[in-house]
């Protein structure tokens, strides 16, 4: 097809998302399987816009980002020094996905993805809105499925959020405030921790806080077993 090279990719699983909710370390997440179940064709290098047009026209399909991280690791996708986009739409996290190689489309969608090429190596970008049109694109064709699936594993709408607050509240108290009596106790006078004891919470509180930047518990790694199951095929 108008000289672009296509690589056969094998059914597999992969993972994708991070299980670090920091925010200067952390990535977009829950950390999550993705099992494809499906052969497919992908050009082995980005195409160009013009001629992604044309090849879209006649049935190829742009590349989810499950779809790519599966050649990624088969060895049979290659860049150098251009941005290359993929189909997802992602808001601010991975919640409510469908786990089958399928992009993943959020509703209220913040950015697209993309991939950024330097040398031999890519690293992923976020594509806003109101950028303009890609240059670059991955596509893919002759989707072939290796079974028919009734029904799709699939990521759960949300996390926990109660479990999370509680996990913030325990932080916040054995990291900051046990501490800022603890010190308050052996270096400032018996009348300070009795009458500074609010602003020692609040201190401590802000403690507990501040160290999301840099720390926080690994979250769960999402295996399709554990994932709900939702659908049938068309």
């Amino acid at each position: 097809m108008d000289d672009v090279v296509w690589e056969a990719i094998k059914p597999g699983k992969i993972q994708l998302g991070s299980e670090n909710r920091t925010v200067i370390f952390g990535g977009i997440g829950p950390k999550h399987e993705v099992e494809i179940n499906y052969e497919y064709e992908i050009s082995k290098y980005p195409v160009k816009r013009d001629l992604c047009d044309k090849l879209i026209a006649d049935g190829c399909n742009i590349a989810s980002e499950s779809e790519w991280f599966l050649a990624l690791r088969q060895n049979k996708i290659f860049g150098e020094n251009i941005t290359e986009e993929l189909s997802d739409r992602i808001a601010n996290s991975y919640w409510g996905k469908i786990c089958d190689g399928s992009a993943f489309i959020a509703s209220d969608w913040i950015y697209r993805v993309g991939r950024r090429w330097r040398g031999h190596k890519s690293k992923e970008i976020r594509i806003e809105k109101s950028a303009s049109k890609s240059e670059y694109y991955r596509l893919i064709k002759n989707k072939r499925l290796k079974e028919n699936i009734e029904k799709k594993a699939a990521l759960p709408h949300s996390s926990d959020k109660k479990r999370l607050l509680m996990q913030e509240i325990l932080i916040c108290i054995t990291v900051g405030i046990i501490p800022s009596f603890i010190w308050a106790y052996f270096n400032a006078s018996s009348d300070y921790v009795r009458e500074g004891w609010l602003n020692l919470v609040f201190g401590g509180l802000f403690i507990g806080f501040f160290t999301i930047l840099f720390w926080r518990p690994r979250t769960k790694t999402w295996l399709v077993k554990d994932m709900v199951f939702v659908g049938k095929n068309p």
